[in-house]
């Protein structure tokens, strides 16, 4: 939604109500229908506000900010209807849908997976760039393609070491590469391909940058923002059930606005522009695994929340300063 020049604040419970729909099914449905449902619900969330802000023309802060309060209140309502769990909460009754998160790869499977990504993502670089060389377009060398292939194989190999340590304690014996991994892996890969190498993609960049000129140009602002409130939910959806899995229950009790500025600061750390036009995926999620990292390592040595706060902020000051500099520096700032 950044891309756009555009905000969720809702996001957070509506991952929430997602989960909750997912794992209600999940008690008398398959798993994938269960996951299904989930999904729709909250793209369908997602859905209903980008047609409130493209249709009325209101400012999507106050109506996101708005489907938060909503959202937070039918989660209230909605989770004690389930009759499944107490305490405001629903359990996971899914083994499944608990192995999203706690469950992991054979070793081997995981050394088989990385070197078929690693193939596949050679095979494209260099159709990519045959493809623009034969229609008389600029292509990187082929050693640069090679060593970005190279870099991918690296960062695939210390991965998977990493991830078939045994990560267990005591008896437990816990090792191979997580789902989780390859689930952010592939929404990753979805959403780069969606943003870079289609219209689509060019549409949210060309509104980001400057939605006027996009209008005259012929872009449909008002179809391509529905479209990205309803991924937006869709992608909520999707980490509201991984939350779920995690936590193999889910409740009342979350903290939905706190999730929403938890992913507005991984992307502005990664660089992506506050009013649009500027960013990719990958930077987020390097934002994200920053703060990932703060947490953890804070925890580690024994910090509380307090402190844990407080260099996350400044950290994000940091990155937003650093980023604001070198962008007035630049030929275009």
């Amino acid at each position: 939604m950044l891309l756009l020049g555009e905000i969720d604040l809702s996001v957070g419970f509506n991952a929430a109500v997602g989960a909750t729909v997912c794992l209600w099914a999940a008690y008398t449905l398959p798993w994938p229908v269960a996951i299904l449902l989930g999904l729709a619900s909250s793209a369908f969330i997602g859905f209903v506000m980008g047609a409130i802000i493209t249709l009325l023309g209101l400012p999507s802060f106050v109506v996101t900010l708005a489907g938060l309060l909503g959202l937070e209140g039918l989660l209230i309502v909605l989770v004690p209807q389930t009759g499944h769990g107490a305490g405001g909460s629903i359990s996971n009754p899914s083994n499944i849908i608990f192995d999203l998160t706690a469950g992991s790869l054979d070793p081997i499977a995981g050394w088989v997976v990385m070197i078929v990504l690693v193939v596949l993502a050679a095979v494209v670089m260099l159709t990519r760039d045959r493809r623009r060389l034969k229609a008389g377009l600029e292509a990187p060398p082929l050693g640069v393609t090679v060593l970005k292939v190279a870099v991918i194989a690296v960062a695939g190999v210390l991965v998977v070491i990493v991830c078939n340590t045994n990560r267990g304690v005591g008896l437990v014996t816990l090792n191979g590469v997580p789902w989780a991994v390859l689930i952010v892996l592939g929404v990753l890969v979805l959403y780069t391909v969606l943003t870079t190498r289609t219209r689509f993609g060019r549409y949210i960049y060309a509104i980001g940058g400057n939605a006027e000129a996009a209008r005259r140009a012929g872009v449909s602002l008002r179809r391509i923002r529905t479209l990205c409130f309803t991924l937006c939910g869709l992608t909520a959806g999707l980490g509201g059930i991984m939350l779920a899995s995690n936590l193999n229950s889910i409740g009342t009790n979350i903290n939905g606005g706190e999730y929403v500025l938890f992913a507005v600061a991984s992307a502005v750390i990664g660089g992506t522009a506050l009013f649009g036009g500027r960013g990719k995926m990958i930077h987020a999620l390097l934002g994200g695994l920053v703060i990932a990292v703060i947490y953890n390592g804070l925890g580690l040595i024994g910090l509380s929340a307090g402190p844990t706060f407080i260099v996350t902020a400044i950290v994000l000051l940091v990155a937003v300063t650093i980023d604001t500099l070198a962008r007035r520096r630049s030929p275009g700032g």
